[in-house]
């Protein structure tokens, strides 16, 4: 390496600028300071799509957070929706993928003069997950409850008896 390039290389104390509390920073910069401190933190998450980098959380809804398990004889999906109503959802199953549909509509119209913050959400989302096991799609059942949607699926008689026990070395 040339002495020219090892100089460039070396960061001069007097180019490295102090950090400005969040405090002090404008409305930009705070936004700003969150989306690099979040790419940073979890550099991948941004290429996942809209609900996990800074735009899509700013402009849109949420994707909704959801847990899947089986029981014995059942996959079970729950998906937090708050703020949301049965009829603002659509579920639909294929062979092997559940997908939710959502859509929150803005309450009211506010003039922007009276306004000093605005944190809730509205817009629309899709969620596709693939399921673990085989589903009877005809005897899906679904419950709603607090904010909560509940989806349950009887699996397959061939899905109920795939069990294997993995010797372990």
């Amino acid at each position: 390496m040339s002495e020219a390039t090892k100089k460039a290389m070396i960061q001069k104390p007097e180019s490295v600028v102090p950090r400005r509390p969040l405090e002090t920073m404008s409305r930009l910069e705070q936004d700003m300071e969150r989306l690099f401190h979040e790419f940073w933190r979890r550099p991948l998450l941004s290429l996942w799509g809209p609900e996990h980098s800074w735009p899509g959380r700013m402009l849109s809804l949420q994707m909704p957070a959801m847990d899947v398990y089986e029981e014995k004889d059942e996959v079970v999906v729950k998906a937090e929706v708050p703020g949301l109503s049965k009829e603002d959802l659509e579920v639909t199953l294929t062979e092997s993928t559940l997908t939710l549909k959502g859509e929150k509509k803005k309450e009211e119209e506010i003039k922007e003069e009276h306004f000093y913050r605005s944190e809730r959400s509205s817009g629309s989302f899709v969620r596709s997950i693939e399921l673990p096991s085989e589903v009877k799609t005809d005897q899906a059942k679904a419950s709603f409850k607090n904010g909560i949607l509940e989806i349950r699926l009887p699996k397959t008689e061939d899905a109920r008896k795939k069990v294997t026990t993995v010797k372990i070395d």
